[in-house]
């Protein structure tokens, strides 16, 4: 009988203090944003997927269609393609291509480009429905962002 009773009172214990934690959250500020209504403000160390980036003088892109970021990828998700074009020295960048699938965000491609001619994306809003959503033509991308 004394062991009913300490188990009852063992219970009752719980529940209150259960309770007590619940009412302390209760008049606690709130923390969660409404996200549709309400956006994070993302601080400038965010790290998204790549983005190539545009020269301020010419307007173009600064790719030198040096490979280096396709050969230090890891997860093997750049594909960078260029041609030789007559009266124009070096190659000369026709596609990059980000497979954002296979991604490990390590940032390798960023920190080896010779030229500084890819930095992160502050994109943080990635939700679809198929792979073909995340294949990314960051040539094309950059161009119509002109």
């Amino acid at each position: 009988m004394t062991d009913y009773f300490l188990q009852l009172f063992i219970g009752v214990k719980s529940l209150l203090v259960g309770m007590g934690v619940t009412l302390r959250a209760l008049f606690q500020p709130i923390v969660t944003v409404q996200y549709p209504r309400e956006r994070l403000v993302i601080t400038p160390n965010f790290r998204g997927h790549t983005e190539l980036v545009r020269d301020p003088e010419t307007g173009r892109h600064l790719c030198i269609v040096c490979m280096m970021c396709e050969k230090d990828c890891p997860s093997g998700c750049i594909t960078v393609v260029g041609e030789s074009r007559e009266g124009v020295k070096g190659k000369v960048l026709t596609a990059y291509n980000l497979d954002f699938t296979k991604c490990s965000l390590c940032g390798l491609c960023v920190e080896v480009c010779p030229t500084s001619a890819l930095c992160y994306s502050h994109e943080y809003e990635l939700a679809g429905f198929s792979p073909e959503e995340y294949r990314y033509n960051l040539l094309k991308r950059l161009e119509e962002t002109v």
